[in-house]
C-alpha cells in the first residue's frame, strides 16, 4: 500500500477553509438571531471580531470566498446599469377591495366559479406591506439573484444590493428544498430606522427622503451597492414560486408562511388562518384600527388569500396579471394636504427642543388632526417647510401624525422660512447643540418646562397612572408652589387642593387617593415614569422583569445592563449615569421614604427560571389563559414567539394545538403541557435550567 503525502501548503489551505467555512456558519448564524428571531447570542464586539477575521482570511485566500459569505452583504463594484431579469413565474398584482361589501363580492365570484369549496378552504389574512417586491432566486438552497417586480415579468437584476440587506437569507436554513425556487417579498424601511436615516442625511446637509417606500425603492436602485450597504433596508417575504410541475411540501398559504420561517425568512407579524369571511372582517377591523397605528413599519392594507394551494391553481388568474384567489383590503387614505398655520418649539423633560407643526384641522383616517411632529431643526430645514405651505400630513403607523413634505408648487411667495429659537422659549437660557447629535438642548435642569414635562410624564397613563393628574392640573400645582419634583405629588392634602381654583371637597380627595394609589405601581411603571433617556416602557419592563428590585439596578454596573436581552450599550450607560447622579439617588431615597414600589413583583433577579429559553404556547391550555401563560414566561425571563423554529426551546401545547405542534415534533423539538411549566417555574435550579 503506498500512501502519498499531502503537501504542507494544501493542508494549510484545508485548514483556513474549514475556519473560513465555520466563521460563514457562524456569522450568518447570528444574523439570523439578531434580525429574524430577534434574540442575539453574540456581543456586538464578538461578531465584529468573527467578520474582520473572516474578511481578512477571504482577501488573503480569494479562492475561499463564496457565493454566501456574509462578506458579500458590504456591496459589490458599482455598476453602469441593472441588466434585466426574466421571472420564472410572473409576479402578479392584486385586484383591490375598498370595503367590506366588496370583499363579500369578491367571495361571492369565488363561489360562483369553483363552488362551496372556497369557503370550505378558509383564508390566510396577511399584513400589506407598502414597499418594494422583490424575487429572490435560489439554487441549491443558495440566493444566486435579486430582482425587482418589474412589469410582472421583467424585473431588474439588483442582486449586489439584495445581499446587503441583513435579513435576506444568504443560503435558506431548510433541508430537502427544490433545486430552484423563488422568494418572493417586500422590501422596506422600518419607520424608526427611516427616521434616523433622514436625520443623518440632514446633518450632512444632504437630500433626506419624503416616505419610507420611495427610500426602499431609490436605495434598491443605486448602482454603487456599498452605499445600499449603509441604508435600513429590511425585508419580509410572503411566498413561494416554483418551477411549473415542481411542488412544495404544503398545500395552504397559511403553511407557506411557516415554510419560510423554517427557512430562516423573515415574515410579517399579525398573519392568521381564517375559517370564513365573517373572521377574515373582524381581523381586518382590529388590523385598521387597533394594530396599524402601532406598527413600526407601512401598511397600506390587508391581502386575503384562499388559503388552499391546489384550488388557487384552479381559480386561476384574471388577463394574465391578477389572481382570483388573492385581493388587497386597502384602507383609508392616511394622507391629506393642509396648511401649515405655524411652527413652534416645545422643551422636553430632557431639555430638547422639539418643534412641531400646528396645522388647519384636517380629517385623516376618521381622526382631526390639528398638530403634527416636526423632529428638529435638521428635518424642517431639509424639507424645507415654510410657515404658510400647503403640506402633507400622514398619520398612520405614527402614533403622532407627521408632515412629510410641502406641496412647493402652490407656494405664493407669502410663505416664512423658520429657524430655531438660539434662546430656550420657556426659561431663555442660551440652547446647545451636543456633538454629532442633531437636536437642541436647554441645558438649565431647572427649566419649568422641562420640569413641568417631567411631572406630566411621571403622572401620565403609560407611567405612574395617576387619574385627574392632566398637563393642566400639573401646570396648576407648579404655579401655586406646591409640586417641584415628583416626590412633592405624595405629600399633597386635600386641603391645600381645595385652595385651588377647580377644586372641591370631593375632587381633591379624589386626587390625593388617586396619587396615593400609584404607591403600589410595580418597579417597571415607576422606571419609565423616572424619565430616563432612552428608557421607554418595554425597557423599563425589561430591567425591572431581570434585576428585580430597583437597589439592584442601581447597584449594577453598565455592563450588566447592557447584557439584558433587548438593552444596548447606549441605553445600559443612559441608565448608569442616571442612578450614579446624586440628585437622582436622593429623588428615589424620597420616594422610598414616600411607599412607592421598589420592586416587580414577580420579578425573578437573575433572569428567571426560564432565563434564554424561547417558548412558544399553542392550543388551549386548561387553566390559562394565552395572556396569563404568556406573562407566566416573561416573568421567570423566558420569551414567547409566534411560530416554531430550531431556535425554540419548548412548546407549550394544549388542546387543539394544530401546525406549530406538527411542526416541532417534525424538527425534534421538546413539547410539554401546562402542568410542566408550572413545575418549571416553581422549580428554579431544575435541570431544565443547567443544562
Amino acid at each position: 500500500m503506498v500512501v502519498t503525502a499531502v503537501p504542507e501548503e494544501d493542508r494549510e489551505l484545508a485548514e483556513l477553509a474549514a475556519r473560513a467555512a465555520a466563521l460563514r456558519e457562524r456569522i450568518e448564524q447570528a444574523n439570523y438571531e439578531y434580525y429574524v428571531l430577534d434574540s442575539p447570542s453574540l456581543s456586538d464586539a464578538e461578531y465584529d471580531r468573527l467578520f474582520r477575521e473572516l474578511v481578512e482570511l477571504e482577501q488573503r485566500y480569494p479562492e475561499l470566498r463564496t457565493a454566501d459569505s456574509p462578506t458579500q452583504r458590504v456591496g459589490a463594484p458599482p455598476q453602469s446599469a441593472f441588466p434585466k431579469h426574466v421571472h420564472a413565474v410572473p409576479m402578479l398584482s392584486l385586484a383591490n377591495a375598498f370595503s367590506d361589501e366588496e370583499l363579500r363580492a369578491w367571495e361571492e365570484r369565488l363561489v360562483r366559479l369553483a363552488g362551496e369549496d372556497v369557503r370550505k378552504a378558509g383564508y390566510s389574512a396577511e399584513l400589506k406591506i407598502d414597499g418594494v417586491a422583490v424575487s429572490l432566486v435560489y439554487e441549491g438552497g443558495v440566493l444566486v439573484k435579486g430582482a425587482t417586480r418589474g412589469d410582472g415579468t421583467v424585473g431588474e437584476d439588483v442582486t449586489p444590493n439584495i445581499r446587503t440587506i441583513k435579513d435576506v437569507p444568504l443560503r435558506l436554513r431548510g433541508e430537502s428544498l427544490p433545486a430552484r425556487l423563488e422568494v418572493r417579498g417586500e422590501v422596506y424601511y422600518p419607520f424608526a430606522l427611516f427616521e434616523r436615516m433622514n436625520e443623518e442625511l440632514a446633518l450632512r446637509g444632504e437630500r433626506i427622503f419624503s416616505n419610507p417606500r420611495n427610500a426602499a425603492a431609490g436605495s434598491l436602485r443605486l448602482l454603487d451597492s456599498a452605499v445600499t450597504a449603509t441604508r435600513p433596508l429590511r425585508f419580509f417575504a410572503y411566498g413561494i414560486a416554483v418551477a411549473p410541475g415542481e411542488r412544495l411540501p404544503v398545500d395552504r398559504q397559511s403553511e407557506v408562511l411557516e415554510l419560510l420561517e423554517e427557512w430562516g425568512c423573515p415574515v410579517a407579524p399579525y398573519r392568521q388562518r381564517c375559517s370564513d369571511l365573517a373572521e377574515v372582517v373582524r381581523w381586518v377591523q382590529r388590523i385598521e384600527t387597533e394594530v396599524r397605528p402601532q406598527l413600526d413599519f407601512a401598511i397600506d392594507g390587508v391581502v386575503i388569500k384562499v388559503d388552499s394551494l391546489p384550488l388557487q391553481e384552479d381559480l386561476g388568474v384574471v388577463g394574465g396579471r391578477e389572481p382570483r384567489w388573492a385581493i388587497a383590503r386597502k384602507f383609508a387614505p392616511d394622507i391629506a394636504e393642509t396648511r401649515l398655520l405655524d411652527i413652534r418649539v416645545n422643551v422636553g423633560r430632557t431639555g430638547v427642543l422639539n418643534p412641531y407643526a400646528v396645522l388647519e384641522p384636517v380629517e385623516i383616517g376618521g381622526a382631526t388632526v390639528s398638530y403634527a411632529t416636526l423632529h428638529n431643526e435638521a428635518l424642517v430645514l431639509a424639507k424645507d417647510l415654510r410657515i404658510g405651505d400647503l403640506v402633507q400630513v400622514k398619520r398612520a403607523g405614527e402614533v403622532i401624525p407627521q408632515v412629510i413634505a410641502p406641496v412647493s408648487d402652490r407656494r405664493t411667495g407669502s410663505e416664512r422660512r423658520w429657524s430655531m429659537p438660539r434662546n430656550c422659549p420657556v426659561c431663555a437660557a442660551p440652547v446647545v447643540r451636543r456633538e454629532d447629535e442633531v437636536a437642541w438642548y436647554c441645558p438649565n435642569e431647572e427649566c419649568p418646562g422641562r420640569r413641568l414635562e417631567s411631572l406630566v410624564h411621571f403622572a401620565s397613563a403609560d407611567a405612574m397612572d395617576i387619574r385627574g393628574l392632566g398637563e393642566a392640573r400639573v401646570r396648576q400645582l407648579v404655579e401655586a408652589g406646591l409640586v417641584r419634583d415628583v416626590s412633592d405629588f405624595y405629600v399633597l392634602t386635600p386641603e391645600q387642593l381645595q385652595e385651588l381654583e377647580g377644586f372641591g371637597r370631593r375632587s381633591a380627595e379624589q386626587l390625593v387617593a388617586a396619587i396615593a394609589a400609584s404607591r403600589t405601581q410595580p418597579l417597571s411603571r415607576l422606571l419609565f415614569a423616572l424619565g430616563i433617556p432612552h428608557v421607554g416602557s418595554v425597557t423599563a419592563a425589561l430591567l425591572a422583569r431581570h434585576f428585580g428590585t430597583l437597589d439592584r439596578l442601581m447597584e449594577a454596573s453598565e455592563s450588566e445592563i447592557a447584557s439584558v436581552h433587548g438593552v444596548g450599550d447606549v441605553i445600559a450607560r443612559s441608565v448608569s449615569e442616571y442612578f450614579a447622579a446624586p440628585r437622582n439617588r436622593s429623588l428615589v431615597e424620597r420616594l422610598r421614604v414616600m411607599g412607592l414600589t421598589l420592586e416587580e413583583p414577580g420579578g425573578v433577579p437573575g433572569g428567571g427560571a426560564l432565563r434564554g429559553k424561547t417558548v412558544v404556547i399553542t392550543g388551549t391550555l386548561p387553566t390559562l389563559s394565552r395572556q396569563e401563560a404568556t406573562a407566566l414566561v416573561e416573568r421567570h425571563g423566558g420569551r414567547v414567539a409566534d411560530s416554531v423554529s430550531r431556535r425554540t426551546s419548548f412548546v407549550v401545547a394544549g388542546e387543539a394545538a394544530g401546525s406549530k405542534l406538527a411542526k416541532a415534533r417534525e424538527l425534534g423539538i421538546e413539547v410539554i403541557d401546562e402542568a410542566e411549566l408550572l413545575r418549571r417555574v416553581s422549580e428554579p435550579e431544575s435541570e431544565h435550567d443547567v443544562q
